[in-house]
């Protein structure tokens, strides 16, 4: 650990040096000026495999992620890595890391310099040990030129860590390439704050990513900071600003000895939580919690506190599922394909058996994968049957009437994985641009001819929504590749429950 140069480096919010008549300028040199990294060698590694063996340890104690429900948002510590690594890698972890997505957006507080509205970084590109994560320069300009509250000022980004420390885990956890764009506030005024998320709304979509940079409690005693922790974080998961900025105003009317704040950059979090509050189909997380006296290198009688949340989106299928009936389902479609393929016909199970949610009627898709290659699959969408009775019948379908595939055959069976897809009712659309790659699945029909993806498909190829729908209109509709666009083709889209044997 020689790169800790202070073990204190956990101490490190809330110092904030006021600052008036600031003036911001846009750069215009088409030169790029990266930004260099300003605390590897204190807060993380300088070395680069020295900080990739530290991130696979702290990734590979994370817990495992929802595979039913997309992230939208993540709130992640930005402390040093020794004292709050471990949580910043399960906040992380809950992202499909094979998800490619348009645009990461990082907001972090300000520590140093104060100022109105917030920075955003729109010059060049971040540098970490690791290596270069590119900015999203096309939309950083954008929202510096057609929004007042958001400038840019390089100053304000130079020395600052709230957003560099979240960038090396998108480095080590994402698979495929990714653009950030970095937002830095400089304001501690709920009112402005509102006009940042209002300016970021039409950002915040579900191709896009966002990462809210903060720690939690500021020097109490540990068992003080655990209940103080879990207030302001219940408070998150409310999704109620108003709630959100009570819990954090009454940590400091507590005179609780040593306790600073209850949330050092609450004006990144209450930013985001303005994004969410009406929405319905969002929910909060809480995954991990650990403050600085956890770490063998902190002190009990001072600490800081690290939460890991998560914003999930919510399924609107009505039907939910434990693991346990997800593996009776599995462990069904299975049986009901060995009989099939050994005796030729399709058991009957006893129903009364079974709960409520696998009798529950629901259209459902039935993947075969051997060797991570497609064996077969087969769907029906009308939610006409019992879920059990669904995923039986679409089976049997997959392994003997696929026509792409010869059916398969049983000693076969062993080595064939299945996934299976629960479906939500179609719903009819006429703005393509409402997909959400990677959550929505998507049925093109034109007159005789129909095609589907499912949501997985998306997320699997990394297309993007031109591809998405050019494949489906081609590949599967047999309609070609601009079908889609034409007027007597009907758009359709639904959502999935997705669970398989193999689990990435």
């Amino acid at each position: 650990m020689r790169w800790v140069t202070v073990w204190l480096l956990f101490f490190s919010c809330n110092i904030i040096k006021p600052q008036s008549n600031t003036t911001f300028a846009m750069n215009t040199q088409d030169t790029l000026q990266n930004r260099a990294p300003a605390v590897a060698g204190s807060f993380y590694p300088s070395s680069h495999d020295e900080l990739q063996q530290m991130l696979s340890i702290y990734f590979a104690k994370a817990p495992a992620r929802e595979k039913d429900r997309e992230v939208r948002a993540l709130i992640s510590p930005h402390a040093g890595y020794v004292f709050s690594g471990e949580v910043a890698a399960a906040a992380f972890s809950q992202v499909d890391p094979q998800k490619s997505y348009k645009t990461i957006f990082i907001i972090g507080s300000s520590h140093r310099n104060a100022f109105p509205g917030a920075s955003v970084y729109s010059i060049g590109n971040f540098i970490t040990p690791l290596g270069i994560v590119n900015t999203d320069l096309e939309t950083a300009r954008k929202l510096v030129n057609e929004n007042k509250i958001l400038a840019f000022d390089p100053q304000y980004h130079r020395s600052e860590h709230s957003i560099e420390v979240q960038i090396p885990f998108l480095q080590y956890w994402l698979k495929k390439d990714f653009k950030i764009v970095a937002i830095l506030l400089g304001t501690q005024d709920t009112a402005t704050c509102a006009k940042i998320a209002e300016a970021l709304k039409p950002c915040f979509t579900p191709d896009n990513l966002f990462v809210i940079s903060t720690d939690f409690s500021h020097y109490p005693g540990y068992n003080v900071a655990v209940k103080t922790d879990k207030l302001v974080a219940d408070a998150i998961v409310s999704n109620d600003p108003r709630e959100f900025m009570l819990s954090v105003e009454n940590c400091t009317k507590t005179h609780t000895a040593n306790l600073a704040t209850g949330c050092c950059s609450w004006p990144s979090v209450i930013t985001l939580m303005y994004l969410t509050e009406k929405a319905t189909d969002l929910a909060y997380k809480q995954v991990l919690y650990k403050n600085s006296g956890d770490s063998p290198y902190g002190e009990k009688d001072r600490v800081v506190g690290y939460y890991a949340l998560s914003l999930l989106q919510q399924n609107i299928l009505s039907i939910t599922f434990t693991e346990a009936e997800k593996q009776q389902l599995l462990q069904l479609a299975r049986k009901t394909m060995q009989i099939y393929l050994d005796k030729h016909h399709v058991p009957v199970f006893e129903a009364d058996t079974l709960s409520t949610a696998l009798k529950s009627k629901a259209g459902a898709f039935v993947t075969l994968k051997k060797n991570g290659n497609l064996r077969g699959c087969i769907g029906h969408f009308e939610a006409d049957k019992p879920v059990y009775n669904m995923v039986q019948q679409m089976a049997v379908a997959a392994a003997t009437q696929d026509y792409r595939f010869e059916t398969v055959a049983l000693p076969e069976l062993d080595s064939i994985d299945i996934e299976i897809s629960v479906l939500t009712p179609l719903q009819k659309i006429t703005d393509v641009n409402k997909i959400r790659l990677g959550i929505d699945g998507v049925y093109i029909r034109k007159g005789s001819r129909s095609g589907t993806f499912l949501p997985q498909v998306a997320t699997d190829t990394g297309w993007n929504l031109e591809e998405f729908m050019g494949h489906c209109a081609r590949d599967k509709a047999g309609i070609g590749w601009e079908g889609w666009k034409e007027k007597d083709c009907e758009i359709f889209i639904y959502q999935a429950i997705i669970f398989g044997e193999k689990e990435e």
